[in-house]
């Protein structure tokens, strides 16, 4: 689990410079900033999702996904749980400044725990000890939630309590995951997860429309659970 601590580490530092750094910005430029990386944000879910081999894969993982997710309520769990964070460490009183502790928790939580390389860096890690792939991955993510947290606040860094049990548990898990997860299976794993991410952009970042970015999480075991039943014919 080197490299998921390390990943920690870097979001801790990452955020705590922004939230040092971004009360001296204007707020103007804040809005530029966020604008920009929904931007980013959504070239990179299209390139995700551009790697697909079978869209149809991708449509039903996200379709079954969001019943799946709406069924169990995980944008409200994780919702709640922005809220709880906010309420016991965030202290603040003022109804907007908790909704943007919810929305930098659940922004950087999706964003640093969807693609390729957190899959792949945690396997990985798991696995050999190699933790290169995710030294890599927390330099990039070092400079996002500096980003973020300039714009959004606290709850950028608590996303990094969702690095560790999301990535730990992958790394802890590694033999299994690399048992059963299959190249063609990866990557419409991957491809689902361009969509949710080009979702958060719209929604949390672009702020064009409001989408319950969170029900779709489980496309992300979907899409390749249909991968595998389709190898079977």
């Amino acid at each position: 689990m080197t490299g998921t601590i390390i990943n920690v580490v870097a979001v801790l530092i990452g955020s705590s410079l922004g939230m040092l750094f971004g009360a001296r910005l204007p707020e103007r430029l804040k809005n530029t900033v966020t604008a920009g990386l929904g931007l980013f944000t959504m070239s990179i879910g299209v390139s995700m999702f551009l790697e697909t081999q079978n869209s149809l894969v991708v449509l039903g993982g996200l379709l079954i996904g969001a019943l799946l997710g709406e069924w169990w309520q995980i944008e409200e769990g994780l919702a709640n749980l922005g809220a709880w964070l906010e309420a016991r460490f965030g202290g603040s009183k003022n109804a907007e400044e908790s909704n943007r502790f919810v929305r930098g928790f659940l922004t950087a939580s999706l964003l640093f725990c969807i693609g390729p390389m957190t899959i792949l860096g945690s396997i990985q890690d798991g696995l050999t000890g190699n933790y290169e792939l995710l030294a890599i991955k927390s330099v990039l993510d070092a400079f996002a939630s500096l980003a973020f947290a300039s714009t959004l606040g606290l709850g950028v860094m608590f996303s990094a309590l969702t690095v560790l049990v999301f990535q730990g548990g992958i790394s802890l898990l590694a033999a299994q995951f690399d048992s059963i997860l299959t190249d063609p299976m990866l990557v419409e794993m991957v491809a689902a997860g361009g969509v949710i991410l080009i979702g958060l952009a719209i929604s949390s970042l672009l702020e064009l429309k409001k989408i319950r970015v969170g029900s779709f999480l489980p496309a992300l075991a979907v899409a390749p659970l249909i991968v595998y039943i389709l190898s079977l014919f």
